[in-house]
């Protein structure tokens, strides 16, 4: 677990704390994408011919195998924005993920939105889910997904702190609901989903109505006949090249380039 009293910049989080933007409430409060209204970089934009497939809330030992199972029969490699707190309690199974190729990222330490913490709590969150995920996978997460897709102050100063690139989503199935199934998933992934996106869907349902992941799941070949009727390939975040990166307002945008994974970053005049 990290300690934030060593970080002086985490320490001094406190000075950020006001709230930068809120992407949404929460999945339930919105139909909207982010991409309609955000940063093409912070919605995850893209390669034109590429479709960035993520996943969030694992790993979990009752339904995250089924899904590389699943990834392995398509030849597909995903991104995987993991809990620390999911990773820690199936070491092996957050090992076995990256094994198979696939990206590493990072959704928290826990499942809770940083609009109800502390900044010293965001801050340490992101610092202990980070440090569990490299410990485990031996891969340092390169991308940030905040629960909820909320993105507060203390949250973004953290994660530039921590070298994390923020990204949301252009793309959805709401599997999260109980009623959503394979067909509703392909459905609402496909009013979205042109080149340069990128897709969230969830390897888990602990944050879910019970047994939603059945519908992410069963939706992937659905979403394989879609991506190759529309000309696209499919891949993680490490391969979509994002355009160049977002940026609080106030802040100064330093570009390094496409298909650099911390391409974009941003500063406020200070050495990271």
């Amino acid at each position: 677990m990290a300690d934030v009293s060593a970080h002086p910049a985490l320490a001094a989080i406190g000075s950020a704390a006001a709230l930068v933007t809120a992407a949404h409430a929460g999945p339930a409060l919105t139909s909207l994408p982010p991409r309609r209204w955000l940063a093409p970089s912070l919605a995850g934009i893209g390669a034109p011919g590429h479709v960035a497939l993520t996943f969030d809330d694992g790993p979990d030992p009752g339904s995250t195998p089924a899904f590389l199972d699943a990834l392995a029969g398509l030849g597909w490699r995903a991104t995987f924005f993991m809990l620390g707190s999911m990773a820690a309690a199936a070491p092996g199974l957050a090992a076995e993920v990256a094994a198979a190729g696939h990206e590493i990222a990072l959704h928290g330490h826990t499942h809770r939105t940083h609009l109800a913490r502390t900044p010293r709590a965001v801050a340490a969150d992101l610092a202990r889910g980070r440090d569990v995920l490299s410990s485990l996978t031996g891969r340092v997460p390169v991308w940030h997904r905040p629960p909820y897709g909320v993105i507060s102050g203390p949250g973004w100063w953290a994660a530039r702190h921590l070298d994390l690139r923020l990204v949301l989503w252009s793309a959805w199935g709401r599997d999260w609901r109980a009623e959503a199934s394979a067909e509703t998933v392909v459905a609402d992934l496909a009013r979205d989903l042109h080149g340069g996106a990128t897709a969230l869907l969830h390897d888990s349902d602990c944050t879910s109505a019970p047994g939603a992941w059945r519908s992410a799941l069963g939706a992937l070949p659905g979403l394989a006949d879609l991506v190759q009727a529309r000309g696209l390939t499919v891949g993680p975040l490490r391969d979509h090249e994002v355009v160049a990166g977002w940026a609080p307002p106030g802040t100064r945008r330093q570009d390094r380039g496409r298909g650099d994974p911390r391409a974009g970053s941003v500063t406020t005049g200070r050495r990271r």
